[in-house]
């Protein structure tokens, strides 16, 4: 006959088992805050990409139509992929008088203050042509 204090444990106490549960739950946990944060750097990302192209589509415009632009700033909306963005143009002379700098600046919409992108470009006055 076996007595009760000389048995082999068979299984996990309920200690070991609740320390366990623990652990494990703190590592999930901590794997759902790294994803969360994944989740947020993704849009800032596209925000960033998407105000970075309405920058560019705005200097590529004003070079495709020859625009010679006064000297100044602009501002306006634009929106790209479903989000509405501001833009803000900068227009400086240069020490070349052919030649003017454009200073773009985008941000979200409602908070001017957040910019998400900043593209620098020039546009030519193309000289006369006598006829």
């Amino acid at each position: 006959m076996t007595h009760w204090r000389n048995a082999e444990p068979r299984g996990f106490t309920l200690i070991e088992v609740l320390v366990a549960l623990a652990i494990v739950s703190i590592a999930l946990l901590a794997a759902l805050r790294a994803a969360g944060q994944g989740t947020n750097s993704v849009g800032e990302l596209r925000a960033r990409t998407l105000a970075g192209w309405v920058a560019q589509n705005r200097l590529a415009e004003h070079r495709a139509r020859g625009d010679w632009l006064s000297l100044g700033v602009q501002r306006g909306e634009e929106s790209e992929g479903g989000i509405a963005f501001d833009w803000r143009e900068e227009v400086l002379s240069t020490p070349n008088p052919a030649f003017r700098r454009i200073n773009v600046t985008v941000s979200a919409a409602p908070d001017e203050s957040h910019v998400l992108a900043r593209f620098s470009g020039f546009v030519v006055n193309p000289p006369a042509v006598d006829q």
